[in-house]
């Protein structure tokens, strides 16, 4: 698959998740075979680029290329102008975020509340593509089905995207007002698909091999996006592809894989975000690793009262002593 100048290495892909997919969690991944990242949801008001926040969103040093970076907003100049500025820290591709369902988000017209707002959607892809088109950087966009059930424009907006210069879509499988209750649906995934020639990667509830390999026939798209179902779980990706090229289920993990990967992924954590807030940033990612484990509960909370970021690493690898490494992790 392609995008813009970029062919990527294959269709698995990592979805940009606030407060998930920073930088470590995004190498992590590709390491494991995911195909493509995209950062996280960046801030298009120039007034918070300078924040540690959004300084951290914008970092992608030792990142493999193609660094693709997400903005939101709901002003066109100022997507514009955010979109020159992360081209110029390095973006390679810039991904417009039209999918966010959070209410601190929508709140202020931006993200999914744009559904609501055929021509903004206009502008903001206008002015976005005219900004990025001298850089010969791609711009894409993630949105979903629709605001609400009534209101289903995914059809529509795809298409006005393509006219106007999109490079790729990504749709999710559910409406704003769904959040991410019930179930994706695929249908509409499949018709926007079928409208459009650009390529369309699907997401939602994507969480198995087997998922992943229906969601693709079904629609036809060309990639697919993994959200929720990486979290604790980012080996995902190379068992996708595995049973894609082969027909069959890669062996799962062994312990002695997830510690080895555990750590290499807080070391590289903690570097990233420093003592104070790479201790505390960690313990969701911990959690999500090791929740399914017997008397995970007592265990966490241990681990989530440690201050400090090397008696966390010790703490975890003191419980994979009690391991039989070479026995295979099922989660």
């Amino acid at each position: 698959m392609r995008i813009g100048p970029w062919t990527l290495p294959n269709p698995i892909f990592i979805a940009p998740m606030a407060g998930v997919t920073d930088r470590p969690y995004r190498r992590l991944c590709k390491s494991l075979g995911a195909g493509y990242a995209v950062s996280e949801m960046a801030a298009s008001n120039k007034r918070l680029w300078d924040s540690v926040k959004t300084s951290r969103r914008l970092n992608h040093e030792g990142e493999t290329d193609p660094v693709a970076v997400q903005i939101a907003g709901s002003d066109p100049e100022m997507m514009a102008e955010a979109a020159v500025f992360n081209i110029r820290k390095g973006a390679r591709i810039i991904d417009i975020n039209m999918g966010c369902p959070a209410k601190k988000v929508c709140n202020v017209a931006s993200g999914s509340a744009l559904l609501r707002d055929e021509p903004r959607i206009i502008q903001i892809l206008e002015h976005v593509v005219k900004a990025c088109t001298p850089y010969q950087v791609p711009v894409t966009l993630k949105t979903r089905t629709g605001w609400d059930a009534q209101s289903r424009n995914a059809v529509r907006i795809a298409r006005l995207a393509e006219d106007i210069g999109i490079a790729a879509l990504t749709l999710h499988g559910r409406t704003r007002c769904d959040f991410y209750q019930g179930h994706a649906e695929y249908d509409t995934i499949r018709e926007v698909k079928n409208s459009l020639s650009i390529p369309v990667i699907a997401n939602g509830d994507i969480d198995s091999p087997e998922k992943a390999k229906f969601v693709l026939e079904y629609t036809g798209a060309d990639a697919v996006m993994i959200g929720r179902a990486a979290q604790g779980r980012p080996w995902i990706f190379r068992e996708i592809l595995h049973y894609l090229e082969h027909g069959e289920h890669r062996a799962a993990p062994t312990f002695g894989e997830l510690r080895d990967c555990m750590i290499e992924h807080l070391q590289d954590h903690y570097a990233f975000y420093g003592q104070h807030t790479g201790v505390r940033t960690a313990r969701k990612h911990i959690g999500w690793y090791l929740s399914d484990m017997p008397d995970a509960r007592h265990w966490l909370d241990q681990i989530n009262r440690i201050e400090n970021c090397a008696d966390q690493l010790e703490a975890i690898t003191q419980w994979f002593q009690e391991c039989d490494l070479d026995q295979p992790y099922l989660q």
